[in-house]
């Protein structure tokens, strides 16, 4: 389904936005959302959120195809199993690794063994009837090598299983313009985190979608397979949930005006 700019209509938030309401009522939180006008969520650190998540989500009649957790034993060991039990459990079809720090995205070398590591986690993830992805910060387009950016480099030594979830916000902070970014990784791009503000690394600073210098519209279209757009904010000087609201309404009116 498209809106009149010809984007995508599937909208969700990331509940890493409203991180502080959920720690203290899940339930209350999700049910929000769902006045809002959200239709999915994506959580995040889903795993240890489990057995509070599944109830509200059914309550608030929201669905979560993609989820936050660590997927990758970078600097820690993760029990893939209980991860990959626990996204079935919650009805989140795709697992995406939120982050892999920067000092990994530097040479070659370790951009490979980052794949290689993905590639296998999304074969144990196939094995579930899952999918992994990844989600960047600014760092894999800040470092950039012979010309191409990291997470360039990454996404032409993953298996086609794995997809991409483009924080297009922290790509902008990293250097990249997300429009072209976006064309050239094409189809491998399935989620984006939709984001505004001045395009800095000040979170503080950040704002509802249309209200900051990312050209928004021209970022969700330039996602070609897209399957959700996800709303997140790093962190909001106002009411989070009316910076949500705001987002989606902007995202929904698309270029009706224009």
């Amino acid at each position: 389904m498209t809106d009149m700019s010809g984007a995508v209509t599937s909208y969700g938030v990331q509940l890493y936005s409203v991180r502080d309401a959920l720690a203290q009522d899940t339930a209350a939180t999700l049910d929000r959302l769902a006045v809002i006008g959200f239709a999915n969520v994506e959580p995040f650190g889903f795993v240890e959120r489990a057995d509070a998540l599944g109830p509200a989500l059914r309550n608030a009649g929201l669905s979560a195809p993609s989820g936050h957790n660590r997927v990758l034993s970078i600097n820690a060991p993760v029990d893939r199993d209980a991860v990959f039990a626990a996204a079935a459990r919650l009805g989140i079809g795709t697992v995406i690794d939120p982050f892999v720090p920067a000092e990994y995205w530097q040479d070659l070398d370790s951009i490979a063994r980052t794949a290689d590591a993905l590639n296998e986690a999304a074969a144990d993830a196939g094995r579930h009837g899952l999918r992994v992805g990844y989600h960047n910060h600014q760092w894999e387009l800040a470092s950039v090598i012979d010309g191409t950016t990291a997470l360039e480099l990454l996404a032409a030594r993953l298996d086609p299983a794995v997809v991409l979830e483009v924080d297009t916000y922290w790509a902008a902070v990293g250097g990249a313009d997300p429009v072209e970014l976006l064309h050239r990784l094409g189809d491998r791009v399935r989620y984006i985190h939709i984001k505004d503000g001045p395009a800095t690394a000040d979170i503080e600073a950040q704002l509802p979608a249309g209200q900051g210098v990312l050209p928004v519209l021209d970022i969700v279209d330039a996602a070609a397979a897209l399957e959700v757009g996800v709303v997140e904010f790093d962190a909001y000087a106002g009411d989070v949930f009316d910076g949500v609201a705001q987002s989606l309404a902007f995202l929904r009116k698309g270029r009706a005006d224009g």
